[in-house]
C-alpha cells in the first residue's frame, strides 16, 4: 500500500541531514556517477609518494576522505559547518588527519606552498587564489564540482525558470579560466550530464533539505503546496526524473 503524502514527508523532515552521506536515499532515489569515478582517482592521488602532504577542502563529514585507503605523513582537512566539522573529526582523527573549521571564505588557514596536492569533492565556493597560494610549485588541484544547472528541473519546479546567469554559474569553461587566471595550468577537465531520478516526495524533501542551496530557504512549511502537486504528479506519472552536472577538473602549479 502506498504511503500518504503526509507520512512520507513527516519522516523525511524529522531525519538528520548532519553530514554528506546520501544512504539514506537507497532505494528512494538514484542518480548516475560520473564514468571517471573521482573517489578512486583521489585515493590514488593520496597514496602516491611523492605527495607528502595534502589538503582536503570543504571535507562535508569526511566520509570521501575517509575511504581513502591510504593517506599521505601530512593530511588535513577543510569544512565549515559545525556539525560536519564534529562528525569529520570522529571519523578522521583516527587516522592522523587535523580538521580545521573554516568559513569557506579567504584566506585559507595555511602558510604559502603548504601542499603537494589539494583535493575537494563538490565544494560550495572555489577560491582559486588560495589554492594557487597553498599548493607548492608542481602541486595539484584534484577535484569534482557541480556542473552548471544541476538539478535544475526540481530547482525550477519550486523556483520557475531561473535567468541564464543563474543556469550557467559553476560553468567548467569559466571554473577553468578562473584558474588560469589564479596562475595554474590546466591538466585535465571532463563534463557530464547524469541522469537522477526521486522516486517518492520523502526523497525530494531530505535532498532540499540536505542541499541547502538548491532551493534556498526550503522548509516543508513554506512549499507544502508544491510538494502535494509534486506527489501527486509521481503517484501518477513515475518517479521525477532530473539532471545532475559533474566536471572533474584537475590544475597544476607550474614548477619554480
Amino acid at each position: 500500500m502506498s504511503r500518504t503524502f503526509d507520512d512520507l514527508v513527516a519522516e523525511a523532515d524529522a531525519v538528520s541531514v548532519e553530514g554528506w552521506d546520501f544512504s539514506w536515499l537507497d532505494g528512494r532515489a538514484t542518480e548516475q556517477r560520473p564514468s571517471w569515478g573521482y573517489r578512486k582517482l583521489m585515493g590514488a592521488r593520496l597514496a602516491d609518494p611523492a605527495v607528502s602532504a595534502a589538503l582536503d577542502i570543504q571535507t562535508g563529514g569526511g566520509e570521501v576522505l575517509a575511504e581513502a585507503e591510504k593517506l599521505p605523513p601530512t593530511m588535513a582537512a577543510t569544512e565549515s559547518w559545525p556539525p560536519n566539522v564534529t562528525k569529520a573529526t570522529r571519523l578522521l582523527h583516527p587516522r592522523g588527519v587535523v580538521v580545521v573549521a573554516d568559513p569557506d571564505e579567504p584566506p585559507l588557514p595555511f602558510a604559502d606552498a603548504a601542499f603537494d596536492l589539494v583535493t575537494s569533492r563538490h565544494p560550495a565556493t572555489v577560491w582559486w587564489t588560495e589554492i594557487a597560494r597553498v599548493l607548492r610549485p608542481g602541486g595539484t588541484y584534484l577535484a569534482q564540482h557541480v556542473g552548471p544547472a544541476s538539478v535544475f528541473e526540481l530547482v525550477e519546479f519550486f523556483l520557475g525558470p531561473q535567468p541564464e546567469e543563474i543556469r550557467r554559474a559553476r560553468h567548467p569553461d569559466d571554473e577553468s579560466a578562473d584558474a588560469r587566471a589564479a596562475g595554474l595550468e590546466i591538466a585535465d577537465l571532463r563534463f557530464e550530464r547524469l541522469r537522477t531520478e526521486f522516486h517518492d516526495i520523502g526523497a525530494v524533501v531530505y535532498f532540499l533539505r540536505k542541499v541547502i542551496w538548491m532551493v534556498p530557504g526550503f522548509t516543508v512549511d513554506a512549499y507544502r503546496d508544491k510538494l502535494r502537486e509534486l506527489h501527486e504528479r509521481i503517484e501518477a506519472e513515475g518517479p521525477f526524473v532530473a539532471h545532475s552536472t559533474r566536471f572533474l577538473i584537475e590544475a597544476r602549479k607550474p614548477a619554480a
